[in-house]
Order: C-alpha cells, then structure tokens, then sequence
C-alpha cells in the first residue's frame, strides 16, 4: 500500500496519525450504525397487555402507520405491502367500519367544488329528517348485529366484541343529532380540508402510495372524523382514554386479554387473544386477517 505524494503544508507525522487513525474512525462508524440498527424499534409488543394498549394509543393518536407496523409481525410487512400496491387488500384498514366504502369517499372529498356538492346532497336527503335517521341507524344495528351473530368471518372474540360496539353505536346514533345542517357543514368543510391535507384523493393514489405512506396520508382523514364524531356527542378519544388492559390469562406464547372501556357512555366489556411471535406480542385475530390480507398462511403449530 502506498500513501499520497504529501501536501503542502501538512507534517508527516500528521499524515501518519491520520492514516493510523483511519481504521478506528471506520470502526466507530460501524459500531454506531450498528447500535442504530438495534436501536430501531420493534414491531408488535413487550407484554400481551401492551399488545393491546400499544394499539389503543395509536388510534388515540391517530397514527393508522404506526398501527400497521405494530398489528403484524415484521416478515408479513413487505406482503402486505405488495397486496397493498397491487389493489389486493387496504388493511389495517378493513378492521374499520365502512372500509368499503373508502374509495367513494376518498372520490367525493376530492371532486371538484365537494364541499358544495356534498351539501347539496345532505340538504335533499337528509336535512330536517331527524326522525328518519334515528329510525335507519337504530335497524341498522339490528340488522350489523343479527349479521354477527348469523353469519360473516369473524372468531368468537370478535363476534363477543362487536355485538357490544353495535350496540353502543346504534344507542348513539339514535340519538345524535345526525340531520343538523349546521354539524354537517362543518364536518363536510373539516373532511375534505383533511382530505386535501394528507394528499390522497383516489383509492389508485393511496395504492401507489404503498401501505405505509398511504396510511401516513389518510392520518388526517382519519383525525378530523374523529373530531368531528365528538361533535356529534360520540368522541372517541374518550373512549381510547377509557381503555383499561388486564391479562386474563396466559400460556406460553398465547394469552388473553380483557379489555374494558365506555363507548358513547356504555361499557363494553371484551377478551382479546393476543400471540407471541420472535418474543414480541400481537392481537391474534389482527394478525389473522393481516395473514390472509398478505396471501400468507399462519406457520405451523410447534
């Protein structure tokens, strides 16, 4: 090996140190970028009981990507990902109510001149008819909650948990003031302001996006209807608040969670499963349906 003719103005002895202290300055480098790996945080959670609050609090907080990362295990991400892109699935986003309805409503919060348009069509079809709505809401949680009970892919837990969210929400909606023109033309105008904030106006652009950017981007929607719903007297950061996690029981790597919390003023009482995965914990019917959104198949039991 040889070294650089010298240069002006720089001792030999100089160069030399420099050159001796070259591996070390590589070596440090190194081992930080090492320590950077390892510092990177990991998906899922420390405990079964965490495995449940940690998703709570994203909700709270309105991170959809944040919940994504943290409901699957690592390898099913870059599944999930090209399912995502490919038009195959929108989860996380299919454990929310009305997640077909996305595309429609992403295309009517973007059209052109929306906030009229959107209530145009709220002050011909549902303006002043209080009655009619309350009436809609209440058989229409009747009818969610003979669906659940009768039919639809869900596990028991779900089916336990459910049953008890439908209810609440249709006790609510029977109630809530869901044809005050004044209401809806705020959430109209907050919803498509959300819309043109996160910067997704299609299901092809959210798509494209990829699943974690995607995400990013509907975090504002996701947000203002949060808001908007307190508005209507069903807040639901009050209800992420009122969460309280307890480990029900446990197994070796399975366990059982119960959940308690107050939706709209009524308690809901749920046993959540929860898995352990490579030493980190995740809420088994979510990494279910995170599974099967991936085209993947469970892994074998031991």
């Amino acid at each position: 090996m040889s070294f650089p003719a010298r240069s002006p103005g720089v001792p030999r002895r100089r160069r030399h140190a420099a050159a001796l202290l070259l591996p070390l300055m590589l070596w440090l480098a190194a081992c930080q970028r090492e320590e950077a790996v390892e510092a990177a945080p990991a998906t899922g959670a420390a405990t079964p009981v965490e495995a449940v609050t940690l998703l709570t609090a994203h909700l709270r907080a309105g991170d959809l990507a944040a919940f994504a990362q943290d409901a699957a295990t690592p390898d099913l991400l870059p599944e999930l990902d090209a399912a995502w892109r490919a038009g195959r699935t929108r989860w996380p986003l299919d454990e929310l109510p009305l997640s077909a309805q996305l595309p429609s409503v992403l295309a009517a919060l973007s059209a052109p001149q929306a906030e009229r348009a959107l209530l145009q069509t709220f002050n011909r079809q549902f303006a002043g008819a209080e009655r009619e709505m309350r009436s809609a809401a209440v058989a229409l949680g009747a009818f969610a909650i003979q669906y659940l009970e009768q039919g639809g892919d869900f596990s028991e837990d779900e089916r336990a948990h459910y049953t008890q969210l439908i209810a609440a929400a249709s006790e609510w909606a029977g109630a809530a003031p869901l044809s005050d023109r004044a209401r809806a033309q705020e959430t109209i105008a907050a919803l498509v302001a959300a819309a043109k904030a996160g910067g997704v106006t299609s299901d092809a652009a959210l798509g494209a996006a990829g699943m974690q950017a995607g995400l990013t981007g509907l975090s504002p929607l996701f947000t203002a209807g949060k808001l908007r719903l307190a508005a209507y007297g069903l807040d639901l950061d009050q209800t992420f608040d009122s969460v309280e996690a307890t480990l029900d029981s446990q197994t070796g790597d399975a366990a059982r969670v119960r959940m308690r919390y107050l939706l709209a003023g009524r308690p809901v009482d749920a046993v959540v499963a929860v898995e352990r995965h490579d030493g980190r914990w995740y809420v088994s019917d979510f990494l279910a349906h995170a599974r099967q959104a991936a085209g993947a198949t469970a892994p074998a039991e031991p």
